[in-house]
């Protein structure tokens, strides 16, 4: 009984610490995507994935590595046999990324507050960190520009869209 309590009250203790501190990230598999500014393409790609990227106070560089690496080998893409069974570089995808502080709205009131995301200087190095480690591992990537208005624009394919928290993966 002693030992089941201190298990507890460590995993009660490990998601308090890590409450609230994880990189969000929506990912849609699609035919095409494409991100505008001002009405001009800054950022276009044809099969892959248009991930919206969000990103909390706390996160770190080695969410951004970790959530990278859990993208690139997702195997979200259709074989011969029509399953999911392959992963964005069987299919040479490419990815869209657009950063979306909104991703951590607390939505209890009627006006959005937006406090559990991070200042624009933390999350706009982790939103490079994580493009970094995309393109180290061989992916193709296209992104909008941080902090900007923005217009996306995609033809998603399935839909096959999944909803990533670093806390939970």
């Amino acid at each position: 009984m002693r030992k089941t309590s201190i298990i507890k009250r460590a995993i009660i203790r490990h998601i308090e610490q890590k409450e609230g501190v994880f990189l969000r990230a929506v990912v849609t598999r699609v035919k095409e995507a494409s991100v505008r500014i001002d009405g001009i393409i800054c950022g276009q790609i044809c099969a892959g994935y248009l991930i919206l990227l969000g990103i909390a106070p706390k996160d770190t560089d080695a969410d951004a590595v970790h959530l990278a690496e859990k993208i690139v080998h997702l195997r979200i893409f259709s074989d011969e046999r029509g399953k999911m069974n392959r992963s964005l570089a069987e299919v040479n995808g490419r990815v869209l990324v657009v950063s979306q502080f909104t991703l951590f709205a607390d939505l209890k009131k009627r006006r959005p507050s937006f406090s559990k995301a991070a200042k624009p200087d933390h999350a706009s190095l982790l939103y490079e960190k994580f493009m970094k480690q995309l393109t180290e591992r061989g992916v193709h990537v296209e992104h909008g520009e941080f902090g900007a208005d923005m217009q996306v624009f995609s033809i998603n394919d399935g839909p096959v869209t999944l909803i990533f928290d670093t806390a939970e993966v």
